[in-house]
């Protein structure tokens, strides 16, 4: 059986990203939990990901802390993504 993909509007991802994130406030102490609504995030965008948001979700599915995440992978956050060559 082959994978069948709905097209989704580009407003109608970010209202279900939003919606899956309203509660995000307390999810740094669920590392597992946090891994779970990133991948669903990850999914709702529908675009190639860096390979970084998988080692930081395989981190948290683990049970990294974000804190721990941060200190392990200082230049994480650091990536220029201007045009600008």
């Amino acid at each position: 059986m082959t994978k069948v993909r709905i097209a989704k509007s580009e407003d109608s991802r970010m209202e279900s990203m939003a919606d899956e994130f309203s509660g995000f406030e307390g999810m740094e102490d669920d590392p597992k939990e946090m891994a779970r609504a990133m991948k669903k995030m990850g999914n709702e965008m529908g675009e190639e990901l860096p390979p970084e948001f998988n080692e930081v979700v395989d981190r948290l599915e683990s049970g990294q802390s974000p804190e721990e995440i941060e200190s392990a992978l200082p230049d994480l956050g650091n990536t220029d993504l201007s045009d600008d060559d």
